[in-house]
């Protein structure tokens, strides 16, 4: 807190430290469904309802046929089948609902009821379901078994060595897909190039998408760098249709033409887009999006990309928005389409809100739980700052971790994570040389390599980009091109991945629902179908896995205590001498204060957690002592390693009836002889904030208690910090080498403490 914050005095202070939280930096809007602002209730959202004769729809929705707008002409000519219509419509909303969360209810009949289900009747009914049943619906209903995540590599500069290098790294991280945009539109081909070259360092079968101009975009496609789409973005509203000068029919064109040429696809629509846009017609933003899944289903596309994207901090805005997003996916996979999550545009600056709104799609798992995780840095996030980025990437994998939920990232070391960078580097560098696009000079690899984020590269600039771009379309180079320039220099591996996801869109095997490429092979809604009937089935993680997800870094064991505490020992050495005099007694001098140490205290363990040699603290403690006119006395323990049974067992060996005990962890208490053993006098748990002077004044305290007076109690000062996340896990295993020595029942040695010149 400021140091000048001026209070205001008619207001409680806790509302400025409030005001201080990154919360406030976000806005919050009114529920105002006639102005567009309602997640479930819009002022205008029809009720279901379907009319159908001779096979025909004539009215949807409380729309007769002769006044649909194209949107319900779409929806009704190609999603709605009248042979399930009847039945499906029969059901009530609340039926429906009820059977999403039933174990009971295979998802192959809530799908196969999804085709007669108008959009007015999917929103109504998953609007029944709170957050908890949508997710645990969300987790039963997705297409593939197996999770999956998606990736942003991109950067500032457009920089392509890079973008090579980012996109090695997201390879190795596990991403299925990786997608890239670029800060000056006419760089798409240099990233195109860059990425497709990247994401085959290391490993075969990551997706690769450049996020263009549709018609740029498919001509990259075309030219092979590609090998999925997401940009076919449909609207739930027509005047938000026309004014991208696009139709529902279109849009159909553009996803049979990707998916003609091998690549695979998804539309991508999200909530508030139509209200972002001005054309929301006073409908919900479920409704909506109902919509536009329906008419996502009718195009034949493989899945979405939905639950918000740039929409996303609108649909926060709202009450229950984030609700929202999560039924808007759970229509999309209802209705069988592969689903990218969202969890993509970064929807507030509180944490806890952006934990939050990913955790039930990492717990339930999703087909790719990101529609764009910003492996990169935010500021080098071209897509704007993701839900998660590069630097909160270590907390994603901490999360897998703690819940033993799968959301298809693998730790990376650091040495390997070098390596990939510069065989990245190289393989680009030889290609751009050798199909005549451009020179790259040392300096530049090795300032990229290491480089965080593009403010500490000395690489390409935007200029020298747009030209090696403009160089790539006139020279007309493809992804063969490519291939054999790899070849030829010596980048065999890589050749072959790119050759691989090539012969895939030959054979169209990744144009299945849901489909991925894990380990040289397509998995799919066909060949990993979500199984998921309860406990005990569906996606599980396997010991392998598990043990994948535990590893991350700065995980301490018993031996790494161990070995931590053996680099200080030494310098213990030289420092204080413990020797042992025989059976420690009760004392007579009524000046004593006895000094209870643990049974590794300068044995096993030499330091405290805030990093206080243990003869600093001993010198502290018997200087406080001193200063009271007392005298002190060691004693160590072996029969407890308790910081009070080791205060009391001191205290009733004392003279004057005042002990301190102390942990070698730093843990002190001074206790009285006639007190319970949790009934101290004084405590200082906090022992990784405890400083040698906070030991100096509590030896001088435990002296004012011997003297039978009360002194002023030491505080050691917090600032609320999670002192048990950071230190925790040394403190039970330190602990836990502490019990192992203690024998109930060894009697207590006396301890002569020297204290030795510094060597």
């Amino acid at each position: 807190m400021s140091e000048s914050r001026n209070f205001a005095a008619n207001r409680w202070r806790r509302f400025d430290d409030w005001d201080d939280r990154a919360l406030r930096l976000d806005q919050f809007a009114a529920e105002d469904p006639e102005n567009g602002f309602a997640a479930f209730a819009g002022a205008a959202d029809p009720k279901p309802g379907l009319k159908i004769s001779g096979g025909k729809v004539m009215a949807m929705d409380g729309v007769a046929a002769k006044d649909f707008d194209m949107i319900d002409a779409f929806i009704a000519t190609y999603h709605i089948d009248p042979a399930i219509a009847e039945e499906a419509m029969a059901i009530p909303s609340t039926q429906l609902a009820r059977m999403l969360v039933d174990v009971n209810v295979p998802r192959t009949e809530l799908t196969r009821l999804a085709r007669g289900l108008t959009p007015a009747k999917l929103a109504e009914a998953v609007a029944e379901l709170n957050a908890m049943e949508i997710a645990f619906a969300y987790s039963k209903m997705r297409a593939r078994r197996t999770p999956g995540n998606q990736a942003h590599v991109t950067n500032a500069k457009d920089d392509p060595l890079q973008l090579a290098a980012d996109a090695a790294i997201a390879v190795a991280l596990g991403f299925d897909e990786i997608e890239t945009t670029m800060r000056v539109a006419r760089n798409s081909w240099s990233n195109a190039l860059a990425c497709c070259v990247g994401s085959a360092v290391g490993r075969a079968g990551t997706l690769f998408q450049c996020s263009s101009e549709e018609a740029e975009e498919l001509e990259i496609g075309m030219a092979g760098f590609t090998s999925y789409a997401e940009t076919v973005s449909v609207y739930g509203t027509e005047s938000a249709f026309i004014d991208g000068d696009d139709t529902p029919w279109s849009k159909a064109w553009l996803t049979a033409a990707y998916a003609s040429r091998g690549i695979k696809m998804r539309c991508t629509s999200g909530a508030a887009a139509e209200l972002l846009m001005g054309f929301h017609e006073a409908k919900s933003l479920l409704y909506l999006e109902a919509r536009c899944l329906c008419l996502q289903r009718g195009m034949g596309s493989q899945g979405t990309q939905n639950g918000g994207i740039d929409g996303a901090p609108l649909a926060a805005s709202i009450p229950g928005g984030v609700r929202e997003i999560m039924a808007e996916n759970l229509i999309a996979v209802w209705l069988d389409l592969e689903c990218a999550s969202g969890n993509d545009a970064r929807h507030s600056e509180s944490d806890m809100r952006v934990a939050a709104k990913i955790l039930p799609f990492l717990i339930g798992g999703s087909d790719l739980i990101c529609s764009g995780f910003g492996s990169i840095l935010k500021y080098d996030n071209s897509f704007n700052p993701s839900s998660f980025n590069g630097e909160e990437l270590e907390e994603f994998l901490v999360l897998q971790r703690d819940f033993e939920a799968d959301g298809g990232l693998t730790s990376i070391e650091d040495a390997s994570a070098l390596d990939l960078r510069r065989r990245a580097i190289d393989a680009l560098s030889h290609v751009l040389k050798d199909l005549g696009l451009a020179e790259t000079t040392e300096a530049m690899k090795r300032s990229v390599a290491v480089a965080s984020g593009s403010n500490e590269t000395e690489s390409f600039q935007p200029r020298d980009v747009a030209l090696i771009s403009e160089e790539i379309k006139a020279k007309g180079i493809t992804v063969l091109d490519v291939i054999r320039s790899l070849d030829r220099g010596g980048f065999v591996e890589e050749a072959r991945n790119l050759l691989f996801l090539v012969k895939l869109r030959i054979s169209g095997d990744y144009l299945q629902t849901s489909a991925i490429v894990r380990e040289g092979r397509v998995l799919s809604a066909i060949n990993d179908p979500n199984d998921y009937v309860g406990p005990g089935t569906g996606y599980r993680l396997n010991d392998a896995r598990r043990k994948e997800l535990a590893a991350i870094r700065d995980v301490l064991t018993r031996d790494e205590v161990l070995r931590t505490e053996a680099a200080s020992e030494q310098m213990e050495a030289r420092a204080i001498r413990y020797r042992i005099m025989g059976r420690a007694v009760p004392g007579t001098d009524r000046g004593e204060i006895v000094v209870g140490i643990s049974p590794g205290f300068g044995t096993k363990i030499f330091r405290t957690l805030a990093g206080h040699r243990l003869s600093e603290v001993v010198r502290a403690i018997g200087d406080g002592i001193a200063r009271g006119g007392g005298s002190m006395r060691v004693v160590r323990l072996h029969h407890t390693a308790d910081t009070s049974f080791l205060g009391l067992s001191a205290a009733r060996l004392s003279g004057s009836g005042v002990g301190i005990g102390i942990q070698s962890k730093g843990t002190t208490v001074i206790h009285q002889k006639d007190r319970l053993p949790h009934n101290n006098l004084e405590l200082f748990s906090n022992a990784p904030i405890t400083t040698l002077a906070h030991y100096e004044t509590l030896g001088f305290n435990a002296t004012v208690h011997a003297s039978g007076s009360l002194p002023e109690p030491v505080v050691v000062p917090t600032r609320g910090e999670a002192l048990g996340a950071r230190y925790h896990a040394r403190v039970a295993l330190s602990y836990a080498i502490e019990t192992a020595m203690t024998e109930p029942d060894a009697a207590p040695e006396e301890i002569t403490i020297d204290f030795l010149e510094q060597g």
